[in-house]
């Protein structure tokens, strides 16, 4: 569920020094805008920012990018970034997830978090969802030779869907779990997001993939 709209949350979120206002205008520069070439990792519908506020916390050798296209959802998540210390590493951007290729180049991103993505359960919505093909489209565009996706999820079904999505294309599975807090090995390093100590705490299993190309 949404938030409510907010009333002031739209100007609060064009006034902010941690949104980028103009991100099509970057396309091509982001090492110019962090001042660095560190590799750069996306969480596409972060939420209220708590994972990749703690990955920026953790790897200040690595850049991230929040993006969030609600206004309600993205001022909460600037009113815990201006709770956190300094992270020169970290921007957040208000757009939808369909305008990546026209912000990124293709190899400047290294890296695309999704994690508990809107499920989009009606079959008329499928290429809504942003494990669909008409994504992965759109990630290819802006990945490195080298770049993956993980996806975190507590819907089966929406999973499921994920991962016949990967069949056919030139994307390969790397590992996949139907219950990642019983998973050693992919427990490794997990950051938990809002809704994934939400869920797991109803007895959710929680669901993840990592994919990459095939090279």
């Amino acid at each position: 569920m949404r938030l409510r709209n907010i009333k002031g949350s739209k100007e609060i979120i064009e006034s902010s020094e941690f949104v980028i206002q103009n991100p099509k205008g970057l396309k091509g520069s982001w090492t110019a805008k962090f001042g660095n070439d560190n590799p750069i990792h996306i969480e596409v519908g972060m939420g209220k920012g708590r994972f990749v506020m703690e990955l920026a916390g953790k790897n200040p050798q690595i850049n991230y990018i929040g993006i969030e296209m609600y206004d309600s959802v993205l001022l909460r998540a600037l009113q815990k970034r201006e709770q956190q210390q300094e992270m020169p590493n970290l921007y957040f951007l208000r757009m939808d997830a369909r305008e990546l290729p026209e912000v990124f180049e293709l190899g400047e991103a290294d890296r695309i978090y999704l994690n508990f993505s809107d499920p989009w359960p009606k079959d008329r919505h499928a290429k809504r969802r942003l494990t669909s093909k008409n994504f992965l489209e759109r990630y290819d565009k802006i990945l490195s030779s080298n770049g993956r996706i993980e996806f975190k999820t507590d819907n089966r079904d929406l999973f499921e869907f994920s991962l016949e999505e990967v069949k056919g294309t030139k994307w390969n599975l790397d590992a996949y779990t139907f219950d990642l807090h019983h998973d050693e090995e992919m427990m490794k390093e997990n950051i938990k997001t809002e809704y994934e100590e939400k869920f797991s705490l109803m007895g959710n299993p929680i669901h993840k993939m990592v994919i990459s190309r095939i090279l």
